[in-house]
Order: structure tokens, then sequence, then C-alpha cells
């Protein structure tokens, strides 16, 4: 069974390194990529970094982005764009709780857009 896969973009490495070990806790199938910080792992983020992920956790199903802050947010929408893909989604959530919610929801074999409307109803607006 293949799934959607998720992308983990913070500007430190270790928020998305641990965001990411959070979930694999329970969701051990779903594809999960940090790409948090930059190249060299200091705090920013980096656009290839998140390319590469982009790439990595597509199993076939698409893939959702999660950011944690406004530039995080520029690199995510540049990465998309350059993907030049329609199963590539920005999900404006928080990073810790709409990551966990995406996997559990992949982790049924749910399609790209039943898990980002899963995602997206569990942090209504306010």
């Amino acid at each position: 069974m293949s799934y959607v896969g998720i992308v983990l973009i913070s500007h430190s490495h270790k928020i998305a390194e641990g965001t990411k070990e959070l979930i694999q806790q329970v969701m051990k199938n779903v594809p999960i990529v940090a790409a948090g910080g930059t190249d060299e792992n200091e705090i920013g983020t980096s656009i290839e970094k998140i390319n590469a992920a982009l790439e990595q956790a597509n199993k076939g199903k698409g893939v959702l982005l999660f950011y944690d802050l406004g530039s995080a947010k520029m690199n995510a929408e540049m990465a998309i764009e350059m993907a030049d893909r329609e199963d590539v989604k920005l999900v404006e959530v928080p990073i810790v709780e709409g990551s966990y919610v995406a996997a559990v929801e992949s982790g049924m074999g749910k399609s790209i857009n039943d898990v980002y409307e899963a995602v997206r109803s569990s942090f209504p607006e306010k």
C-alpha cells in the first residue's frame, strides 16, 4: 500500500527531526521527511533541502508540506512551484499537531485530498 507523504519544514533541524521521531512512534509506514534548518543544519530553511524532501516523500500518492514560521512558508511555496505537480499541497496548521493528524489519515490509505481535508477540518479557522 502506498501513502501520502509528509514533509516537515522548520527553521530548526531539531524541531523537524523531533516531530518526525514523534510521529514515527505510531505511524511507521507513512513516508515522513524532515527538511529542517539550512544545508548546514543551522537555523533557517533551505529550498534545496525542501525540494529533496519533497521528492523523497512522494511514493505515488502525493505529498503534504507543513511549516513552522513565515519564511518556511515562502520556501515551501517556491518548492511547490518548482515541482510543478498537482499532488503537492501546503497545509497551514500547527506543524506538530497537523502533521500527526495527516500521518494517521495517510496511514489509513486515504487520498491526498481526503488527508488534506481531514487535517483542515481538525483545525477550523477562528
